[in-house]
């Protein structure tokens, strides 16, 4: 009986998350080897040369940086905050009475014991506390390029050059993607819940929506269209011969 209670939550939940994952290693994937197809890589690209452009002219772009910076650690913190009420709401209903929680049971398909119950709050606990722990070490970085990137370049042998504070602002963005993308699986884990087939159709849903926000479609189209030109050249040309 226990099997035939907890068996949607075996499989739906592990297969969710499998698509999920699948998608995050071939969207690396891309980004190593085609960077420029993706936002993360054009995007890690253009800040490179604003980095090299602010350090290049530094004397009257300096607001400019300082401002831009200040932004971006704006919206970390505001990840970061969100993700910290988020862990200490859900730590007030788990250290509320059962009755708080029970009125699920009724109505959620699969399990849904003290086990499993549990097992969601923390699961959905833990994804929030390392979301918070990326944003923040998202802070401290981007706060060092904020020093670092109006210091004066040393002539030769320099150590602070603007390849070193494009690596350390690479660092900021990249824990921020994995912060934000940590809060985007809070939803699936929240929906857990209610029930493993939410949490199945939510991964399902969240798949073509990521690939669109994170694929450049102008690349796309670039390819399509160099495509139908080929192949316009080379019935034009057949058409000439006859």
């Amino acid at each position: 009986m226990e099997w035939r209670k907890c068996y949607l939550d075996v499989i739906l939940v592990p297969l969710g998350f499998l698509i999920c994952m699948g998608y995050h290693v071939w969207l690396w994937n891309k980004v190593r080897t085609q960077p420029l197809s993706t936002v993360i890589g054009t995007n890690a690209r253009g800040r490179r040369f604003w980095v090299a452009a602010m350090m290049k002219d530094n004397d009257k772009k300096n607001i400019l940086a300082v401002q831009t910076l200040r932004n971006t650690i704006m919206g970390c913190t505001l990840m970061a905050t969100t993700s910290i009420l988020l862990c200490t709401g859900l730590a007030a209903v788990l250290s509320s009475t059962y009755s708080i929680k029970k009125p699920l049971n009724d109505t959620v398909y699969g399990a849904h014991g003290e086990f499993m119950v549990a097992l969601k709050y923390v699961s959905l606990l833990l994804n929030l506390l390392f979301s918070f722990m990326c944003h923040s070490l998202a802070i401290r970085f981007i706060n060092q390029v904020n020093f670092l990137v109006n210091c004066p370049q040393e002539p030769t042998n320099g150590i602070v050059t603007p390849e070193y504070v494009s690596e350390l602002l690479e660092r900021g963005f990249t824990l921020n993607t994995v912060g934000n993308r940590l809060f985007y699986a809070a939803l699936p884990l929240l929906l857990w819940i209610f029930g493993p087939v939410l949490v199945f159709l939510c991964f399902v849903t969240m798949v073509p929506v990521l690939y669109k926000l994170d694929i450049v479609l102008m690349a796309e189209k670039k390819v399509w269209g160099k495509g139908n030109e080929n192949e316009n050249g080379n019935g034009n040309g057949t058409g000439t011969e006859l």
